[in-house]
């Protein structure tokens, strides 16, 4: 019943215009002339950013810079850095703007510019758009500069080197621009793109290392500092809130970013970052002049070991060297989906990544010797490898504690059925590769040098899993070195086969749909709903989260899910119409069994009345609002509202369509995630579950969405509706699996777009519903808010009613009652019944938690002043 954003509707702005559409019939050579203009729509839209695009590669050309950049004695008149600036070249920040360091950063930059350009000049207007664009050239690259500069003071090695470079680059302005545009964006898209441009420059500096990287990031920080300037009095400072299941998309990105910066960080063949000082978090093959080392220095067991590693990096095994930064692009799209099993393979991951530095860190200190090269000082090298690997813990370090502090968004689990195939594909294929490289190994061990020993090959197991470049570091002589062509497969082909089939089994269990905790109840369930109806909100039964109680002969079931030791029911029993009423009684003695207290939440009337005969106590809830079907016309006064929006509607060229989720185009479900972020971030405080569904709710085949589109395919408002079976409004019983009438859940609409969405939307469906048969259309009940009885109400209901006030400003549900009222419904009364006012303290947290199950104590303290104000 997620309709809270139904009371913004009223409120929203006038919008824009529809587009006037093409002449009809048009031929030839005018259909081409449009076709031209479509064209060249982007040079008129976002010209600043084309004109510097162009700039960029003429000037680049006339130079001769685009190959590998502009030449020594051009870049040091335009280049900025630590030098230009020092020996008084003050226009360097500027000029560094026209020239990039080589063809892949032009490619980078050229397109950075025109994602992030184009879409600036159209939201912020092609003026504002190229002072941001000039402002964050010309500070960031200052304040990068400054950063640089204190490093060096200070002794740190790595912005030390960085003080004697120079770069050119426009990707500091463009990212000044992006992160002065996210103030523009819907709060989803805010979020998003300011993390990825604060995220992914950070990874690049730390693991490429250069002076542009550092100097993208500052541009970010100015463009982020100017943004926040210019927008104080529309974005108040404070920490930002997002959903559920968008805090689980924004710690996905940060360990994806994670990943991806150390893998873009093998294209660079100078890398200098200090997070890729280690051959370890990717790993690549010795070159030439190190084999050379090798087998010129070395004993005959050093050089052999060096070719293998060759070998091994100049076959398909060298995907092993990526292994980590794979692990963890998997591992992050199961942390978008909130599941838990993977949050803890990903807390496991880095926590084995601490170890095995740590490890490494004694080793250094107790035997230094180790890790020195002939003729190189013992203290100054120790102390830089130390530094190497305390530096190779800081990330998965600040990881784990995001994780930790976020642990509560994942929750979702994944069935029994897919761990069990899980562990057992993983299991069997490490045993495989166990046995083949032992058995196999032992079988031709004359390939190894020295000849392999059965207890030689079984020490030598951990490396078989592992890229070579970790045997220096973990795995000393523990694995005899193959020089045959079946050990060097042995040696190359193991590891990769349980690799490639670990990231493939993970990656396939975390995409499958997400099930209940016993699926088998959930599919009773979901069959007896279907077979014979509930009350209009008995679908919400099937919402992941509950448990299930069926009834001795299995005619009824109650869906239900225990806080603090209450049992709170989703809604009525449902099922066979004559077995409900006994499948009450049947479940409070369920839970007089257990130690739990049964509270039947937002039921009908008829449960009311049974629990009434119990001595039970109730409150009223909510009030369902009920539209028949079978006489619906829009005609009338009291339908003006309803006519209105749906003329409108037409003459600006918006259409109704319906689509299911979980196949709607990307285009458009991508829309909806963002309108649906922009309510839940603005508000501050959490998302609402339970009763209320959201989007993880709207992903189900058999729930409708009905979505107002207009010609440029811009979703302006979403509607989702569920399915009611069976003999509910006590209309005969439909045929099994057939519905008898919609529920209203999911009510959402674009800020900016169009006023009437809402009305066009339920009026449009409710058309539609009728003339498929349907015999109503239930509106759902909007919590804390119910119509006017005349009655005095008792001291428990003023209390509520006194919450649904209260919370009317955020949560905006006495108003979505009132706008329910335009389309003419029966209002029906919602229970929570209970059968011990002594247990309302314990029902009152029960509630609290099925609705906010994920609130943090910032939120709660918000929340309690809303209450208390």
């Amino acid at each position: 019943m997620n309709t809270s954003e139904a009371s913004a509707d009223a409120a929203a702005q006038e919008p824009a215009p529809a587009a006037p559409l093409a002449p009809p019939g048009e031929r030839g050579p005018v259909r081409w002339l449009r076709a031209a203009g479509r064209a060249f729509e982007p040079v008129r839209r976002a010209p600043v950013t084309v004109f510097v695009v162009v700039a960029l590669w003429a000037v680049g050309a006339f130079t001769g810079s685009l190959g590998g950049g502009p030449p020594v004695a051009l870049l040091n008149d335009i280049g900025v850095g630590v030098p230009a600036l020092a020996d008084g070249r003050w226009w360097t920040p500027l000029t560094s703007i026209l020239w990039c360091s080589g063809i892949g950063n032009y490619i980078g930059s050229t397109l950075l510019l025109l994602l992030l350009g184009s879409a600036a000049e159209q939201r912020m207007g092609s003026v504002r758009t190229a002072v941001v664009l000039v402002l964050g050239q010309v500070l960031g690259a200052l304040l990068g500069t400054g950063v640089v500069k204190l490093g060096e003071l200070a002794g740190e090695d790595w912005l030390n080197d960085l003080s004697q470079d120079l770069t050119a680059t426009p990707g500091i302005g463009a990212c000044a621009v992006g992160a002065f545009l996210s103030f523009r964006l819907s709060a989803l898209w805010r979020r998003r793109l300011q993390l990825c441009l604060i995220v992914f420059p950070l990874m690049l500096a730390l693991y490429v290392g250069h002076l542009q990287g550092v100097l993208r990031l500052a541009g970010t920080v100015v463009g982020l500092g100017l943004g926040a300037l210019a927008h104080r009095h529309t974005h108040r400072l404070r920490m930002p809130h997002a959903s559920h299941s968008e805090g689980r998309v924004l710690v996905a990105l940060v360990v994806a970013a994670s990943a991806i910066g150390p893998l873009i960080a093998t294209l660079y063949k100078d890398s200098l970052g200090p997070f890729n000082v280690l051959d370890l978090y990717v790993s690549g093959g010795p070159g030439a002049q190190d084999i050379a080392d090798a087998c010129v220095r070395a004993a005959s067991t050093d050089c052999a070991r060096i070719h293998a590693q060759d070998h091994f990096y100049n076959s398909p095994a060298m995907l092993m060297g990526i292994a980590i930064p794979a692990l963890l692009l998997v591992l992050a799209e199961g942390l978008r989906r909130g599941l838990r099993l993977s949050w803890r393979i990903t807390v496991a991951a880095q926590l084995v990544w601490l170890g095995l530095m740590a490890f490494l860190l004694s080793d250094i200190a107790s035997h230094p010797d180790r890790y020195v090269l002939e003729g190189s000082d013992l203290s100054d090298q120790k102390a830089a490898m130390i530094q190497a690997v305390v530096e190779q813990m800081m990330l998965p370090l600040l990881v784990l504690v995001l994780l930790f502090l976020t642990r509560r968004l994942f929750d979702q689990r994944v069935s029994r059925t897919t761990v069990t195939w899980l562990a057992g594909t993983v299991g069997g294929t490490l045993l495989l590769a166990c046995v083949a490289y032992v058995g196999i190994g032992y079988a031709v061990r004359d390939q190894f040098t020295p000849d392999a020993t059965f207890s030689k090959l079984v020490s030598g197991l951990p490396t078989q899993f592992f890229p070579p470049s970790y045997e220096p570091f973990f795995f000393q002589g523990q694995a005899p070195i193959p020089v045959g062509g079946t050990a060097l497969s042995l040696y190359e082909y193991c590891g990769m086969l349980f690799w490639v089939v670990t990231l493939i089994a993970l990656f396939v269990a975390f995409r499958r749909p997400l099930m209940h905790a016993d699926p088998d109840a959930a599919t009773r369930a979901r069959a007896l709903l279907s077979a014979h109806g509930g009350s209009t909100l008995s679908y919400l039964t099937t919402w992941p989260g509950n448990h299930y109680w069926f009834s001795a002969d299995g005619r009824a079931a109650v869906a239900y899910r225990v806080h603090s030791t209450v049992a709170l029911t989703t809604g009525d029993p449902f099922g066979e119409p004559s077995a409900r009423a006994e499948a009450i009684d049947g479940f409070a003695e369920y839970c007089d069994e257990r130690g739990w207290t049964p509270c039947f939440y937002s039921v009908t009337a008829d449960t009311k009345s049974r629990t009434d005969a119990l001595g039970w106590s109730s409150v009223q809830v909510a009030e369902d609002t009920v539209v028949p079907l079978p006489e619906l016309a829009f005609t009338g006064k009291k339908w003006q509202d309803v006519r209105t929006a749906l003329n409108k509607a037409k003459k600006q060229g918006i259409t109704a369509e319906w689509h299911t989720f979980p196949e709607a185009p990307i285009a458009l479900t991508d829309q909806i995630r963002s309108i649906s972020e922009e309510w839940v971030a603005d508000k501050g405080l959490p998302e609402m579950g339970f009763t209320l569904g959201g989007l993880d709710e709207l992903d189900d085949p058999h729930v409708r969405c009905l979505l107002a589109v207009d010609e440029d395919r811009t979703v302006h408002g979403i509607t989702s509706w569920m399915p009611v079976y069976g003999d509910s409004d006590g209309t005969p019983e439909g045929a099994e699996g057939r519905p008898v009438g919609w529920t209203l859940d999911f009510m959402r609409r674009r800020s900016d777009g169009f006023r009437g969405s809402m009305e066009f939307l339920i009026a449009s469906a409710a058309l539609g519903f009728k003339e498929e048969g349907a015999q109503f259309l239930s509106l759902s009940g909007a919590p804390l808010a119910r119509s006017e009885t005349g009655e005095p109400p008792a001291a428990l209901q003023r209390l509520l009613d006194y919450a649904g006030r209260t919370l009317e400003p955020v949560y905006g549900f006495r108003s979505l009652l009132n706008f329910k009222a335009k389309f003419q419904p029966q209002y029906r009364p919602m229970y929570m019944c209970y059968p011990d006012p002594a247990a309302l303290p314990n029902i009152t947290r029960a509630i609290g938690k099925a609705y906010l199950p994920h609130m943090k104590p910032s939120q709660g303290v918000r929340l309690m002043r809303k209450l208390t104000a």
